[in-house]
């Protein structure tokens, strides 16, 4: 805005008529070039949002023409009039190309997803309850290129890694709130699941150097928060081994011959040099394939994943599925259609979300910017973009921000097999900060809802009782408590 005064004030020597149509041309210009789109309707939401939301697109990497997708939630409570007061949350999803959906339809955001057969119309949205944005505001971004609705006009810009990634990531906030300068001094925090917990410590660090560069537009950070997080390092897998043992996954003999024979990278290794290591964790690998891995206790389903033949699937159980679809849907090729799930199977949602997103009317309603993505996938196959794995370890990055008095919050579904919450409390132990409040159940509604304990480091680490990988998808009650206690500093 200080531009369009400057070049307002070099006009005032114009005829009055042309220095108006200028003026008007000018502001005209500098509104559109505004990355944000502002919805007050969805399709397949009934009635007005009841909610503040905008979707838009920040340029990241000019010289491949990458894009990157957000969209922004306002906090609906009423302490968001309060302006500064209100904290602001950067929210990243897990896996290495998933979309930030998930987050906002199945996980922390305000809608959810109606689960009810698909029939080859456009599924239902509803209110979630549970929505973290009532406390804050939230800003979700596809990240990196080539997850969700975030792309790239050259191919090459879909060859990033978890370093480059981030360092766009850091590009995108810097613009974003160089567009949005009213929430620069909102307390700022990060937070994500999963794979996104590699990311969150080392983008709250990269921020770290610029508030200390005293870089402009860099937003006012106080913390940060990582569920069911992977690190890097060996624990995140090695866990599953005494994890399993401990549900009754595995048998005391298998534990014991893992324990005996099975090393470090064994662990990772697909063919590990030692072979009774070798031997028990294929057999370890075969026996815990009968669960499903990112919550032990919910019937193992279709993942709702895309898969790579599209003639060997149907769209909707009919001969004519994909000529129902787009005709009613709009869309004019689909080339990942995801197999689809028994009803009632925890992956439904996951599937509906997959005509939601590629009907016309939501492509028009987001502003999903045309021959950008043909095609929206939930998450896309590892092997499908190129992807580095450069950030070998988040675990000195945790120690680095929190020693410098940032606040951390670190929870894990205490049923989840994908990061088994005793690898993560393993890993926060091995900060070595001293205890300030011992290990206690936290509660909701006068019943345990997990087990917390906090360091001197300002790190809380909680389990989330019954909450399997992605915990706000399993138990959204008990998490939004949590989150809501932590964010608005009050004990567990």
């Amino acid at each position: 805005m200080t531009a369009v005064l400057r070049m307002t004030m070099t006009m005032t020597r114009l005829p009055r008529l042309r220095f108006l149509c200028c003026c008007f041309l000018l502001i005209a210009a500098f509104v559109s070039s505004g990355s944000g789109k502002v919805i007050t309707s969805l399709p397949g939401f009934d009635g007005r949002l009841p909610f503040h939301l905008e979707t838009g697109y920040v340029e990241v990497d000019e010289a491949n023409g990458a894009e990157l997708f957000y969209y922004f939630v306002e906090a609906e409570s009423a302490a968001a009039v309060s302006g500064d007061d209100t904290p602001f949350l950067l929210w990243l999803t897990g896996g290495r190309r998933c979309s930030v959906l998930s987050g906002l339809a199945y996980e922390i955001g305000p809608i959810r997803f109606v689960v009810e057969p698909y029939d080859g119309t456009l599924p239902r949205l509803h209110y979630n309850p549970n929505s973290w944005t009532k406390v804050s505001h939230i800003l979700f971004v596809d990240s990196p290129i080539g997850a969700g609705f975030s792309f790239t006009r050259e191919l090459k810009g879909y060859d990033v890694g978890d370093i480059s990634a981030s360092l766009q990531l850091h590009e995108f906030l810097s613009k974003w709130f160089d567009d949005h300068p009213e929430y620069l001094a909102n307390h700022f925090y990060i937070g994500g699941d999963s794979y996104a917990g590699k990311i969150v410590p080392f983008l709250a660090h990269v921020i770290l150097e610029g508030i200390e560069a005293r870089m402009k537009f860099v937003p006012n950070l106080k913390g940060y928060l990582v569920g069911n997080p992977l690190t890097g390092e060996s624990v995140d897998v090695s866990s599953k081994v005494p994890f399993a043992h401990g549900v009754g996954l595995i048998s005391d003999q298998l534990f014991e011959m893992i324990s005996n024979h099975c090393q470090g990278e064994d662990y990772t290794s697909i063919n590990p040099a030692n072979a009774l290591c070798a031997q028990a964790m294929n057999t370890f690998n075969n026996l815990i394939s009968e669960v499903d891995t990112g919550n032990i206790l919910i019937n193992k389903c279709v993942f709702a994943s895309p898969v790579p033949n599209v003639n060997s699937s149907r769209i909707d159980g009919s001969s004519d599925g994909r000529k129902i679809l787009r005709e009613e849907i709009g869309v004019g090729q689909l080339n990942h259609p995801p197999p689809r799930p028994a009803f009632g199977c925890f992956t439904y949602h996951y599937y509906l979300s997959y005509f939601w997103a590629n009907d016309r009317r939501t492509r028009e309603a987001l502003g999903i910017k045309e021959g950008t993505v043909d095609e929206w996938v939930r998450c896309r196959d590892e092997g499908e973009l190129p992807y580095a794995n450069d950030l070998k370890s988040s675990i000195k990055y945790h120690r680095n921000l929190t020693s410098r008095g940032y606040r951390a919050l670190v929870y894990s579904g205490d049923h989840d097999l994908v990061a088994p919450h005793l690898g993560t409390q393993a890993w926060v132990r091995s900060l070595n900060f001293p205890v300030v409040d011992d290990w206690r159940a936290w509660h909701l509604d006068g019943q345990a809802a997990g087990f917390t304990i906090s360091y001197s480091n300002n790190m809380s680490f909680a389990t989330i009782k019954g909450g399997g990988h992605t915990a706000p998808e399993y138990e959204p009650e008990r998490c939004f408590a949590m989150f809501s206690r932590w964010m608005l500093n009050r004990p567990l």
